[in-house]
Parts: structure tokens; C-alpha cells; sequence
């Protein structure tokens, strides 16, 4: 039934974590200007300017095109994605950075791809589980097409590397199956082959072996691949349950390594306290169940899917990072949706909210 009204609940959640995530950012930024005045001007323009604005014109049309567009292109959107990913290996237009190749550059503008790929790989999966509807029980039609998209992914992400990201669009195609009605027991044989395909990639790379055995010794090596956990728990703990007020974190000035990045939930540890980050880490569970709400009312099975597939991205990083900061979870360098540095992920990120919410004015219930 289309009631002409978007879902006021979500959009105010979004809005609140929205509205958060700029205040955060910017105190968090602050660490950056007391080193380096252009790098702080150039990194508040690509969030705020390239990220923020241009997230809420992306937000307006996401509004306004009909969301089964998205399902008719969905191959065409998938296709496109996979080859912007592919374009961080040519040489002068993707660049290294941290000893990784995930970024392009683009008339002076950084984007990271894999962020169109998460999306680009959400909209053809759902499209395609909804296009197979009673057959999805038949392996043949749900579980080997999420295998062969996974190996095209995972070809391109490794290379970079890009783990996180491929485990993130894993656990999205997985939970994507569940919804669709693919029998648990195929579900469950994929997961165990993909947790064991991810620990033979751990021990057999460097750097996620390092990330495995600091999570497992945070105290070892505190100068050096131990030192962002430390730094950020320092950070966490010393904030206490009220905080020491906003905008006066010591940490993020010269301890934490990109306090604006994936180290911005131990700033607002810092300066908000337990209440602070228990109120945030609050309104990302109001996030998914609100959207998982609006899934569960969609009008179709391909918008039930999209719905299902982008609330779970986002949350499923959303808590990684944070699991990661308050040292539960290995370090894994995944961004804070709405709140961490990254231009191109908020705009997508907003852009999306937009789908949703055009989405929530067809429920099949009036909320």
C-alpha cells in the first residue's frame, strides 16, 4: 500500500546519527589541524562539501526514482561496479596508500570503488534472488550464484588488499540467502567453508596475521602494530562514564593514528564518555531494526532484499569498528558509517538512506 509518507522514525534516526557523526568528525579533525592546516581544510571539505551535501542531493533522488529501477539495471550496476574497482590497478589513476591499492583519482578527487562494489553487488544479488523466487531452495539458482559473485569480489579485493570489505559483502550475501528462504544447511556449509577459507588467508598474510596476533597480545608491541589498540582503549577508558566534554580529547592530537578514521569511536569514548557511546551504539541498533521493520513490510521481494542487504552492510560494519576500537575484535581498519573520514562512503551511504526511505512509502503496512 503506498501511503505517500516516508518512515519518519528512520529518517529521524539517520538524522541523529547524521547530525552526530558531523559534530564527531569534526572534533576529531581537530587533531589533524594542530599538525597540518591544508590536510585538515581538504579533509573537512571531502566530508562535509563531497561527502555530506553531495550525500543529500544523492538522498533527494534516491527519493525520487522509482526503486524498481534499480532492479532493472541491476546487471548493468554490477558490471560498472566491478570495473571502477578494477581501475585502482591502472597505473596513474588508482594510487597506493598505507601499503594498499583501494583509491582512484578523479579530477582531483580521491575515490575509494569498493564502496560502489558493496552496492553494486547488493542490488544485483537481490535482484536476482527475487527474479528466482521458488527455485532458491535448488542450489544450482541461490547458493552457486553467490559463489561465483564472491570469487569475481574476491579476485579484485585480495589483490588490493581489502579483506574487510570482502567479509563484510560475504556476510551480506549470506544473510541475503537466509532471508530468501535457501535452506539453513546450505547457508551454514558456505559459512563454515568461508570462515575456514578466511583463516587460511589470515595465517597466510602477513599483515592479517599481525592484526590476529595483536588482537590475541594486545600488549606486545606497543609501538608498533599494537599501538593503535592501545592507544585507542587509553582513549576509551579515560573518558569515564560522563567524558571529558566535547572537543577535548587529548588522545586524538598526538597519540591515536587517524582519530577521524577508524579511530573516531575511541574519540568519542573520550569526550562522551560510557553514556555518550552507549547512547550512539543505541541509535545504530534503532537503525537496523527500524530497517529491518521496513524490509519486513516492503512491497516485493527485490525491495525486501535491497532493504535486508544494505541494513545489514551497515551495521555489520558499523559494530565491527567499534567491536575493533573497544578491543573485542581484531583491528580491521573498517570505517564508522556516517561518522568516520570517507567522502565517497557517506555520499553513497546517504544516498541510499534515500532508496530506503522511498522504499517505506510502499509498505504493505502503515507504520
Amino acid at each position: 500500500m503506498n501511503n505517500n509518507k516516508i518512515d519518519k522514525i528512520f529518517f529521524s534516526i539517520v538524522l541523529s546519527l547524521l547530525i552526530i557523526g558531523v559534530i564527531m568528525f569534526v572534533s576529531a579533525s581537530l587533531g589533524i589541524l594542530n599538525k597540518n592546516v591544508p590536510k585538515f581544510n581538504s579533509v573537512i571539505f571531502s566530508q562535509l562539501v563531497y561527502g555530506l551535501v553531495g550525500g543529500l542531493v544523492t538522498l533527494y533522488f534516491g527519493l525520487r526514482i522509482p526503486y524498481k529501477f534499480w532492479r532493472a539495471y541491476s546487471l548493468p550496476i554490477f558490471i560498472a561496479s566491478i570495473i571502477v574497482t578494477a581501475l585502482v590497478f591502472v597505473p596513474g589513476l588508482g594510487f597506493e596508500h598505507g601499503g594498499s591499492r583501494r583509491w582512484i583519482n578523479v579530477f582531483g578527487i580521491s575515490l575509494q570503488p569498493v564502496e560502489f562494489l558493496k552496492i553494486g553487488f547488493i542490488i544485483y544479488f537481490a535482484a536476482w534472488l527475487s527474479s528466482m523466487k521458488g527455485k532458491v531452495k535448488d542450489i544450482r539458482f541461490s547458493l552457486l550464484p553467490l559463489i561465483v559473485l564472491i570469487g569475481i569480489i574476491a579476485a579484485l579485493l585480495i589483490k588490493q588488499p581489502d579483506t574487510k570489505s570482502l567479509i563484510l559483502i560475504t556476510a551480506t550475501g549470506l544473510v541475503m540467502l537466509f532471508v530468501s528462504g535457501t535452506p539453513w544447511k546450505y547457508i551454514l556449509g558456505l559459512f563454515l567453508v568461508s570462515v575456514i577459507a578466511f583463516v587460511i588467508l589470515a595465517f597466510t598474510t602477513p599483515y592479517l596475521k599481525s592484526r590476529i596476533t595483536t588482537f590475541l597480545n594486545p600488549n606486545e608491541n606497543g609501538s608498533t602494530s599494537s599501538y593503535q589498540i592501545q592507544q585507542s582503549l587509553i582513549a576509551v577508558g579515560s573518558g569515564g562514564v560522563m567524558g571529558r566534554g566535547l572537543g577535548q580529547s587529548i588522545q586524538k592530537f598526538n597519540y591515536l593514528p587517524e582519530p577521524q578514521g577508524d579511530s573516531i569511536f575511541a574519540v568519542v569514548g573520550e569526550e562522551l564518555g560510557f553514556i555518550g557511546s552507549v547512547l550512539i551504539i543505541c541509535l545504530y541498533v534503532a537503525f537496523s531494526l527500524r530497517g529491518y521493520r521496513i524490509a519486513h513490510y516492503a512491497p516485493d521481494s527485490f525491495s525486501k532484499l535491497f532493504v535486508i542487504g544494505i541494513i545489514t552492510m551497515i551495521t555489520a560494519q558499523s559494530f565491527m569498528n567499534i567491536a575493533s576500537i573497544i578491543g573485542v575484535f581484531p583491528l580491521t581498519g573498517v570505517p564508522l558509517v556516517f561518522m568516520s573520514q570517507g567522502g565517497t562512503a557517506l555520499l553513497i551511504d546517504i544516498g541510499l538512506m534515500g532508496i530506503i526511505l522511498n522504499i517505506s512509502k510502499f509498505q504493505k503496512k502503515q507504520v
